[in-house]
């Protein structure tokens, strides 16, 4: 007879607790013990409770490797019968064997109905430090049984593939909302929808008659961006200023040679550039930048209620002045040039220009609503999540370095898939592409995607804008790029003392096969790596993830709602087309209706405002580390990501519009919204 204790913790948040049974299986190396009944009296795991129990095995199994613990409902007298079977989250278990230390088994997952799991102690393990056979077996078994769970699936041609389920009905419990964050997040859209249908825009079908009229829908609560976008978005130097810093800050490169479809002329830039400079001494000193928005050609929009809509595919060309300030050149709306595709200029009418203006502003949204966020962000994230889960088991140390910053991925994806992406929501409703058209710029768009642009560092470098001013984009993720290195190195150093312990592990590798295959469809030419050899390697592949699930997608979503609050200055659609001749200019006419403008602003206030439930970059409350070395990294990066913080409040006192999409207490661990 062993006797042994057992304390075992349950989630704090709603739902967490359970009125079911459940008992452990105690695994060692001599043998294994029967399932011993955790049972004490009153209602055992209770939410928010860590409770002991004390359990007697017939036998010693020796030292403990696994545990095994099993759930089922708790059974009534007759004539009562069984309850319903309930969750349950668990959130640790801890055994101390007779006179001998406390072993921690992680868990962090939720138990349904009549279920159960194998947990290993918390010490993390690559595969070639597993020698014992029942180690090396439950780490086989567990994978296994997760291939099976979670299955590949593809929801348009071209794009990363996703996890096989439809609905959120399908989806499994440990990667749903929490019922807190399920709440808030459903409830967020009652004002927005309520205000906007008590004004009867919602369903509106009518063009907008003025620019003043469109204030009607201005009736969100404000911020001082939004309330800035309004006062300049008709400005020269804020509609640049959104290249470094607004939702999509990630086209903008150097220009030092002008593209051949591109014609502007000294006389065309000579207002702006003034006297004793040319536009050749400006490409070649560095000044001149270039955003090309060429994979918008080809693509074909849809109707939106009955009626035509249109896209562009502009280039345009900016100026850095000697003061820093960076200003619109030049504007051509078709990558063809030619007599019915005119360069619009600052010195134009303020009605062409503006226009002009407005057609970048939407084609932009496009590339990054599409692009930028949704695919770079999101869809590859569940890419790296879905083939974590099938490749890597708990106690795998990447498994437990990348986790945290998957949480609650899957479902917002899905719920992008069965929401915005089903035929006749709020895609077709909103958008000129139209779902097809959107799915298809992703698709065009993973074909231009490298593993340079994903790696931040390296995407400055290829766009050449080190020497931008007022590119905070830039400043601060290159700050956060640097932590989230420095903590992966601490933790590759710890788990693999060389290049052969990267090399030699079997599990990693596959994983890193699996996101090549499935998420980049290995397509050779991106130079995604299909296998790491280096620590070098793993720790740049490993940043690269943490930074695009968390800090990136911060980035490119938060600001969402904030430029486009004010819809003339990010258009979802156009409803004529580009203008072929200038002195044409009719900008209200060229709008997006009245009730496509309202559903595209509840959308950016849903998914622009975090609610329950949210955890920032650096943020590990579920301890599946369980070893001092990764603690003390863990502790380190989160003080150097203070230190970020605090430096970034401290400059956006002195700017007149603060950028703080990527201070560290805002940027969530994982892409949740």
């Amino acid at each position: 007879m062993s006797e042994y204790r057992v304390r075992v913790a349950t989630g704090s948040f709603l739902g967490s607790g359970t009125w079911d049974k459940v008992s452990v299986s105690l695994v060692g190396a001599a043998g294994e013990s029967p399932a011993l009944r955790l049972d004490n009296f009153g209602k055992d795991f209770r939410r928010g409770a860590e409770e002991d129990f004390e359990v007697t095995a017939p036998q010693d199994v020796g030292e403990v490797l696994l545990l095994r613990v099993h759930k089922a409902p708790l059974v009534l007298p007759r004539p009562l019968g069984p309850l319903a079977p309930d969750a349950w989250f668990c959130r640790w278990f801890q055994v101390t064997p007779p006179g001998g230390a406390p072993l921690h088994f992680p868990c962090y997952q939720w138990l349904e109905g009549e279920d159960s799991l194998v947990l290993r102690p918390g010490a993390a393990k690559v595969i070639w430090q597993d020698s014992h056979p029942l180690l090396l077996a439950q780490r086989q078994a567990e994978i296994k049984e997760r291939q099976q769970k979670y299955r590949w699936s593809e929801f348009f041609p071209g794009i990363p593939r996703c996890l096989d389920a439809e609905n959120l009905k399908e989806l499994d419990p440990n990667l749903r909302y929490s019922v807190s964050k399920e709440v808030a997040q459903k409830s967020l859209l009652v004002y927005p929808n309520i205000a906007l249908a008590l004004k009867a825009l919602l369903t509106s079908q009518r063009p907008w008659r003025s620019l003043d009229e469109i204030q009607q829908t201005f009736i969100f609560p404000k911020s001082p961006t939004s309330e800035y976008t309004f006062e300049h978005w008709q400005e020269d130097a804020f509609f640049a200023y959104q290249f470094l810093n607004g939702s999509n800050p990630v086209l903008i490169r150097r220009c030092r040679c002008l593209p051949e479809n591109f014609p502007v002329t000294d006389a065309m830039v000579a207002p702006v550039l003034g006297p004793g400079t040319s536009l050749q001494a400006e490409l070649e000193s560095g000044s001149l930048y270039l955003v090309d928005h060429a994979i918008l050609s080809g693509l074909h929009p849809r109707a939106i209620d009955g009626q035509p809509q249109f896209t562009a595919a502009p280039l345009t060309l900016l100026y850095q002045c000697p003061d820093g300030t960076l200003l619109p050149l030049a504007i051509q709306l078709l990558q063809m040039p030619g007599p019915d595709n005119p360069i619009f200029l600052p010195s134009d009418t303020a009605d062409d220009w503006l226009l002009a203006k407005t057609w970048v502003r939407h084609s932009d949204f496009l590339v990054h609503e599409m692009f930028t966020h949704l695919l770079l962000t999101h869809f590859e994230v569940e890419t790296f999540s879905l083939s974590l889960l099938r490749q890597l088991p708990m106690c795998h140390p990447i498994f437990k370095l990348l986790l945290p910053h998957f949480r609650y991925t899957f479902h917002i994806n899905i719920l992008a898939r069965t929401g915005l992406f089903a035929p006749g929501k709020l895609i077709d409703q909103t958008v000129s592409l139209g779902r097809v058209g959107c799915l298809e710029l992703m698709a065009k768009g993973l074909e231009t995607v490298t593993y340079r642009s994903l790696c931040l560092p390296h995407q400055l470098a290829d766009r050449d804008v080190h020497d931008l001013c007022q590119y905070y984009y830039r400043d601060d993720a290159l700050q956060i790029w640097a932590a989230i290195e420095s903590f992966v190195s601490d933790i590759v150093g710890i788990y693999y003392p060389d290049d052969s312990a990267v090399s030699r592990d079997s599990e990693l590798q596959a994983w890193v096969m699996e996101n090549f295959q499935e998420g980049f469809l290995s397509r050779v030419s991106s130079g995604v790596p299909s296998a790491l050899d280096s620590c070098t390697g793993l720790i740049e592949y490993l940043t690269m993830i943490i930074f695009n699930c968390s800090a990136q997608h911060s980035a490119v979503n938060s600001g969402q709602f904030e430029f486009s609050a004010w819809m003339p200055n990010t258009p979802t659609t156009m409803r004529l087309p580009p203008p072929a001749a200038k002195g044409q200019a009719d900008l209200v006419a060229s709008l997006p209706k009245v009730n496509t403008t309202c559903h595209a602003l509840v959308l950016f206030w849903g998914v622009s405002h975090e609610t329950e439930d949210t955890r920032r970059l650096g943020t590990y409350p579920d301890q599946h580390f369980t070893e001092e070395a990764p603690k003390q990294s863990i502790v380190a990066f989160q003080s150097r990501l203070a230190q970020i913080s605090h430096d970034i409040q401290e400059r956006n006192q002195g700017l007149v519009l603060p950028y703080t999409y990527l201070d560290p207490a805002v940027v969530e661990n994982s892409v949740t919204v």
